[in-house]
């Protein structure tokens, strides 16, 4: 039998066929809801001091501060590890006090002072905390470093101006600078290389206590 009749499909059939088959495939179904269109960012002006200097920024809102700090001032010093505030890698100081940039929005920081690890010390002439961490070794792969040193600045300053912790034994005495005291604040500050040790002997060196 000859089916070659049969089987002669022309090249406008099959175009004309694949046309309606893609408008039956794109075309929304009935009743279906138009896909709404994401908002347009939202922008602030924001102007902070960062290291000594001041920055005016305009920003998106939703934009964090560790991510203005690193994508806009390219201060990379600061590191991004889990952008969940649980590594404490983007540590820096804002007001004296240490917090997770990755948590906090930048335009929370209008005004405010903040310090990174750029702004600690220079090659040159090192903050003693970063001279400390070299002599002791407190770093290996030296990722969560910045962070560290941010963290022990702060730390100390915190037993110092007399703010306890959750291992202060009297909450009516001054808490000590003690391997316990420091290894209780610096536990949000996470070291996958496990170089505790030589922190804590670099902060009490610091400290003038003995580690």
């Amino acid at each position: 039998m000859d089916v070659s009749g049969d089987l002669d499909v022309s090249r406008r059939g099959v175009l004309a066929g694949g046309a309606v088959t893609a408008a039956l495939t794109v075309s929304p179904p009935a009743g279906a809801q138009p896909v709404r269109q994401q908002p347009a960012p939202s922008l602030a002006k924001v102007t902070m001091t960062v290291n000594g200097r001041r920055r005016d920024l305009e920003v998106d809102t939703r934009t964090t501060l560790l991510d203005v700090l690193r994508e806009h001032l390219r201060l990379t010093g600061t590191k991004k590890g889990c952008d969940h505030g649980q590594c404490g890698a983007c540590t820096v100081m804002v007001e004296g006090r240490r917090i997770n940039s990755c948590l906090s929005l930048a335009v929370m920081h209008q005004g405010d002072r903040i310090t990174t690890i750029e702004g600690l010390g220079t090659p040159g002439d090192l903050h003693p905390m970063q001279a400390a961490f070299i002599k002791h070794d407190g770093y290996q792969c030296g990722y969560c470093t910045p962070g560290q040193i941010c963290s022990a600045v702060s730390v100390i300053d915190e037993i110092r101006a007399g703010i306890p912790s959750h291992a202060t034994a009297d909450l009516t005495a001054r808490p000590q600078i003690t391997n316990e005291e420091m290894r209780e604040r610096m536990s949000g500050n996470i070291c996958r290389c496990g170089a505790y040790s030589n922190i804590l002997e670099a902060m009490g060196e610091v400290a003038g206590a003995k580690a």
